[in-house]
């Protein structure tokens, strides 16, 4: 049986908790790469810098 959890980091109890997770013999992590892109706009995002766009502005911008 496999189970999947997810742990946002931020805080000192997520990653004492995550670094405990590690340790155990029958817990395998697998970490997922983010591209790039993704990275740098999650980062926007956490820091302000993100705008808000209705739907209808965004498909204009699309096309």
């Amino acid at each position: 049986m496999e189970i999947t959890i997810k742990i946002d980091q931020r805080s000192k109890q997520a990653k004492a908790f995550y670094e405990y997770l590690k340790s155990l013999p029958f817990v395998k992590v697998e970490e997922k790469e983010l591209n790039k892109v993704t990275k740098e706009a999650m980062e926007e995002v956490e820091n302000g810098k993100a705008t808000k766009v209705s739907l209808s502005e965004f498909r204009k911008q699309l096309s």
